[in-house]
């Protein structure tokens, strides 16, 4: 896997499901199944939102969201 980006760091915050959906293009039952294999490694979601280090795992295992690509094309 390639490191992300300094620019793109700056996309990676805490998100919930719903966002991550949004990003994704997906439906939460598609993101849950994507993200299973990853379980252990991203670990449990606490709270409403994944960490910022979890989301950094997400990213790296899923690569990283279309529609935040588009909108670092504007940078």
């Amino acid at each position: 896997m390639e490191p992300i980006t300094n620019l793109s760091q700056r996309q990676v915050r805490p998100y919930s499901y719903k966002e991550l959906t949004q990003l994704y293009g997906v439906s939460k039952k598609t993101l849950l199944n994507w993200i299973q294999p990853f379980k252990e490694e991203i670990g449990e979601k606490r709270g409403r939102y994944f960490t910022v280090n979890q989301v950094d795992i997400i990213f790296r295992k899923l690569g990283f969201p279309k529609n935040l690509k588009d909108d670092l094309k504007e940078y």
